[in-house]
């Protein structure tokens, strides 16, 4: 596997900072089935340009994160032309990665990354939680033809047996997706965007408490007004505050195994969304080793 020089990597900290990696970021800027706006493919490579501008310093957890974990960022590489096979190649990188004992963070790229993503986890854990923050639920069996597409995405991870799905700011969905999710509300776990001023964070425990735990994080969960660049925003949506309140508390409570975050379209001279999206990542995985179990 070949790295990206620190100073070009997420966060472009100075090489000098010795610390034993335990983060591997993976830019995969896959794009094959967006189906409103585009431009996802140029996702990894803005996250990681912004992380550059995030402080290293975190004033809540009162260190610098980053130098306790050591992160290294892939070099860009180049992504197989057919969807099958580039979710193939990305479950193969995690399954090196994994095989490494680190923890790959997957910088997307649209949202058909994840069941590609978390395949070699389903082989190593017995039960594995997929924590979901999305405006839609993606509990489609397929959409215009293809049952990988971004629309999909959740519905393919359902296709492993061992895996439980808490889903975070949805609020748009097909009768189709709302029939699957009725027939298997066992598996599913929803907190409607539209319920957020009620939602009961106590029951994170029975969802989480001790459980393995791999985070997929669509962006267009944010509220458009904070995040419109991405294919479907859609308002109603989490602000930034609600979003580290729920990563934080099931960060407390579980094992964070792995991460992706996807959706990320940039538009051109409004960094501000590209930024926020960065310091995201970097708090998922301050939180994540913060609170490692």
């Amino acid at each position: 596997m070949n790295y990206l020089n620190q100073k070009k990597g997420f966060l472009g900290f100075d090489a000098y900072h010795k610390t034993k990696s335990k983060v591997v970021v993976v830019p995969f800027g896959l794009e094959k089935t967006v189906s409103y706006g585009s431009g996802t493919k140029n996702g990894p490579k803005e996250i990681i340009k912004a992380s550059h501008q995030v402080e290293l310093f975190d004033e809540e957890l009162n260190k610098e994160p980053y130098d306790e974990i050591g992160i290294q960022t892939l070099k860009p590489f180049k992504i197989k032309s057919k969807l099958n096979d580039a979710l193939n190649q990305l479950s193969e990188i995690n399954e090196k990665i994994l095989s490494k004992k680190k923890f790959p963070l997957v910088l997307g790229g649209e949202h058909s990354i994840t069941p590609g993503s978390i395949k070699p986890f389903t082989k190593r854990y017995k039960e594995l939680v997929l924590l979901h923050f999305d405006a839609h639920a993606d509990l489609r069996e397929s959409y215009k033809g293809e049952k990988f597409s971004h629309a999909s995405a959740i519905r393919r991870c359902l296709d492993f047996k061992n895996l439980k799905v808490v889903s975070f700011g949805i609020r748009n969905l097909s009768k189709s997706e709302m029939d699957y999710y009725d027939k298997n509300k066992s598996r599913i776990k929803i907190f409607w965007a539209k319920d957020k001023k009620n939602w009961d964070l106590e029951k994170l425990n029975n969802l989480f408490k001790n459980k393995q735990v791999y985070i997929t994080f669509d962006v267009d969960a944010f509220d458009a007004s904070i995040m419109p660049a991405t294919g479907t925003p859609e308002p109603g949506g989490l602000l930034w505050d609600e979003v580290l309140l729920i990563i934080k508390k099931v960060c407390r409570i579980s094992n964070i195994v792995g991460a992706d975050i996807n959706e990320l379209s940039p538009i051109k001279k409004f960094d501000s969304y590209n930024f926020l999206v960065a310091k995201l990542a970097y708090k998922i995985l301050a939180y994540s080793f913060e609170f490692k179990r």
